[in-house]
């Protein structure tokens, strides 16, 4: 049986309590004297809009780094071409020898940068081959123009540009030259012996071997004129001291059978 509590402890006890119910009541008009025009949430911050933002796209390799641009290279500018060009001051001749028209051509472009040569002295210079690419082929006398090696042909640019190197002249015998390049020479006054075929008309290349075993390609009536200038849709030429001219069109065809061939002044 337990003891009853003392009269002293009654008293205690209720003063305790008294305390507890003062402490709840001071709590709760605390919390009553908070202001009432604070938020009632924390706002959230603005982010960006979901959609504007970049979507990578996969790929089945990884993205390479764009490489970096080299410095541009220091380059001679071209020179300007104008839309037309004249060569004035030159002057040909009828030629001499039937198969003679790179010897002609070749006096004449000589005359025209004050060389003098004998058609007749240059004919006769220049080396005999069974290759026109070495040297004149057949007989320049022979009245059958239009045959190909080994029969009566004539020559090509490079026999051309060795003997006229030898009369102190800067002849350069190229191929492969452009219409951008024939236009350039013209514009800067430099005539150009140029392989056709006829008058500026075509026939078809021929593959052959010379008795060396070299090959060379050669044409039937295949020719030799000087070009002397050029507009936007055509290019005149002397053959034979007569001066012509002719569509752009036209004489690309003809002077491509041979590989676009000529000697210009270098």
């Amino acid at each position: 049986m337990l003891p009853k509590p003392h009269h002293s402890s009654k008293k205690l006890l209720a003063a305790l309590v008294l305390v507890l119910l003062a402490t709840l009541t001071a709590c709760r008009q605390s919390e009553t004297a908070l202001p009432t025009d604070l938020p009632t949430a924390i706002p959230s911050p603005i982010l960006p809009n979901p959609t504007a933002l970049p979507t990578a796209t996969p790929t089945s390799q990884p993205t390479q780094p764009a490489p970096a641009t080299p410095e541009p290279t220091p380059t001679q500018t071209s020179p300007y071409l104008p839309a037309s060009a004249r060569i004035t001051g030159i002057s040909g001749h009828r030629q001499t020898y039937e198969l003679g028209c790179e010897t002609s051509a070749a006096v004449d472009w000589a005359g025209y940068f004050g060389v003098l040569i004998y058609e007749s002295t240059f004919q006769f210079d220049l080396p005999l081959s069974d290759n026109p690419d070495l040297g004149f082929v057949g007989n320049v006398t022979t009245d059958a123009w239009g045959q190909i090696p080994p029969y009566a042909y004539g020559v090509h640019a490079e026999p051309i540009a060795e003997l006229l190197r030898q009369y102190g002249l800067p002849a350069k015998a190229v191929r492969g030259m452009t219409l951008e390049e024939v236009k350039a020479e013209l514009a800067e006054g430099d005539p150009i012996i140029a392989w056709v075929i006829g008058n500026m008309e075509y026939s078809e290349p021929v593959r052959i071997l010379d008795k060396a075993g070299n090959p060379v390609t050669v044409a039937p009536f295949e020719h030799v004129v000087i070009l002397i200038g050029y507009d936007e849709v055509s290019i005149a030429y002397m053959n034979n001291g007569k001066f012509f001219s002719v569509p752009i069109e036209v004489f690309l065809t003809s002077w491509g059978v041979l590989g676009n061939m000529a000697v210009i002044h270098d």
